[in-house]
């Protein structure tokens, strides 16, 4: 015991100098006469310099990880020309430098069983750097990542190198998802009776060679008026949209058509306090994948959620005829119930617009005419009110260049009167209104990619919006420890089959453990 501690001292020694050299300074009279400011930032820096010390003295003292004269890989090929060898790790603390036994052989790839205990990524980044680039850049831009990296981790990791760490910290979405799926489908059969699918479209500024082909055509034939800059109407052509949906479990929350009226008045009226909150609302969006895939995503959620169609499935949506349609394919695919409603915020816009026809803008008539009718809808008499606009029109001459909104509107509302009867969908407790997509577009897509001046590669795109919707579903920390150990998978596959006996030979690296 008295030889185990003497070692560790001797190992750790350079981290104990430090500390001791911290203890003095902060005993002196020169630090006594200093603000506690600058104490704090003299113990951030040299306290991060005590952190990169026993960070190092701990990968010293797990030794070369030697597991005989020779390794075997999955390859079948023997290897066994050792040799110490050494490679640098940027941490969070610094720069570190790690030693380890190498085995290879003429003509091969080299294997190093260390790496493989310690889980070391296959470039300088640590784990835990990559995880900070990652979060960091669901919140900011790329070069915001820089700044926040400086100043965390006293360490500089450049633009260009943050992008490439964004995309590769991606990777493991899709699958992620795959495999957690069965322990999802157990947590929500407790949840509401309710299982609501929603999706919407989002505009996002890309680089011309990643635009659709259609969209790249177009932005080809046209030329920018600014060099530098896109003008105001130029982004029609330069933008790819990213499909965003969501699904969720919801308890059910009866309401009245007043009630709806009034809450969607200029005055909220309705007390929001007994409202049911959304159950494991999972949100994500995609600029590469299609819409038809997307939406077959969404299915694919709701059948883990509900796979029995035991609850009542709900698709609020806002009218788009090609969403509409692909949808109307899943449901027949699926083989679900589903109930399709119209986003009741998209009616309320096209009444909105129809009232300027009759009166003026901000005023007090118009705001009465939207209450009116809009109390009609809701109570299930949507055709009522397509008429009486219809009638009104007429009946007033209004010329055809002035009453466009109004024909609009009573277009709108012949077109969907089945997926407009809000006063059953309220009696049911269903939801009548697109809050949770609008607001998963906004925080998804346009807080973060619609900075202005920003043009984003299809990859990089896609990467943020799935480090993003990780983050706004709460699965990161989750998704985080499932993508480490997928990268020991992808990066030390060749040491995976190895027999146990060989890697448990030598009883000081026993615990070098093998993923199956």
């Amino acid at each position: 015991m008295v030889t185990e501690a003497i070692k560790i001292e001797n190992e750790f020694s350079m981290a104990s100098i430090k500390f001791e050299e911290m203890v003095q300074w902060l005993s002196s009279g020169e630090s006594k006469k200093m603000t506690h400011s600058e104490i704090e930032s003299q113990i951030q820096e040299d306290g991060r310099e005590l952190l990169r010390l026993l960070l190092q003295s701990h990968l010293d003292a797990r030794g070369l990880c030697n597991v005989g004269e020779k390794l075997t890989g999955s390859d079948g090929i023997i290897r066994s020309h050792k040799r110490e060898t050494s490679r640098k790790l940027k941490s969070v603390f610094g720069y570190v430098e790690i030693n380890r036994q190498s085995y290879g052989a003429r003509g091969i790839n080299s294997l190093h069983p260390k790496d493989a205990e310690l889980n070391l990524p296959r470039d300088i980044h640590s784990h835990t750097m990559r995880k900070i680039v990652a979060k960091e850049s669901s919140k900011g831009s790329f070069d915001e990542v820089v700044s926040a990296v400086d100043d965390y981790t006293g360490t500089h990791i450049a633009k260009r190198q943050i992008e490439d760490l964004v995309e590769k910290a991606a990777v493991d979405f899709d699958s992620f998802y795959k495999i957690c799926s069965s322990s999802l489908c157990e947590n929500t059969k407790k949840t509401g009776s309710i299982v609501v699918l929603t999706t919407d479209s989002k505009g996002i500024v890309m680089r011309k060679e990643d635009l659709r082909d259609a969209t790249k055509k177009a932005a080809e034939k046209g030329e920018n008026k600014l060099k530098n800059r896109i003008s105001k109407g130029e982004k029609r052509n330069r933008k790819r949209m990213a499909t965003v949906a969501s699904v969720y479990t919801i308890e059910p929350f009866v309401r009245t058509p007043e009630q709806i009226a009034k809450e969607l008045g200029p005055i909220r009226e309705v007390s929001k306090d007994n409202r049911p909150k959304p159950e494991f609302k999972r949100v994500w969006a995609s600029v590469e994948k299609p819409k038809d895939k997307m939406i077959e995503d969404i299915f694919k959620e709701a059948e883990i959620r509900d796979p029995n169609h035991e609850k009542q499935a709900v698709a609020v949506i806002d009218g788009d005829e090609k969403q509409k349609e692909l949808i109307e394919d899943k449901i027949k695919e699926y083989k679900m119930d589903v109930t399709l409603i119209l986003d009741i915020i998209h009616v309320l816009e096209y009444l909105w617009k129809a009232s300027y026809v009759f009166y003026k803008e901000a005023s007090k008539e118009a705001e009465e005419w939207v209450r009116e009718n809009l109390l009609l809808i809701l109570k299930g008499k949507s055709l009522e009110v397509a008429s009486n606009i219809q009638q009104r029109v007429n009946s007033q001459e209004i010329y055809k260049d002035k009453r466009v909104s109004a024909d609009k509107c009573v277009s709108y509302l012949l077109k969907y009167q089945n997926m407009m009867h809000y006063d059953e969908y309220l009696a049911a407790g269903y939801p009548i209104a697109s809050g949770v997509i609008e607001g998963a577009c906004r925080y998804l897509v346009k807080d973060r990619m619609d900075r202005t001046g920003a043009r984003w590669s299809l990859t990089g795109a896609e990467a943020v919006l799935q480090i993003r919707a990780l983050v706004a579903s709460g699965d990161f920390e989750f998704y985080w420890d499932f993508h480490t150990k997928e990268e020991y998978k992808r990066n030390y596959d060749p040491l995976l089959r190895q027999t146990v006996e060989q890697l448990n030979e030598h009883k000081k690296y026993g615990h070098l453990y093998v993923v199956k």
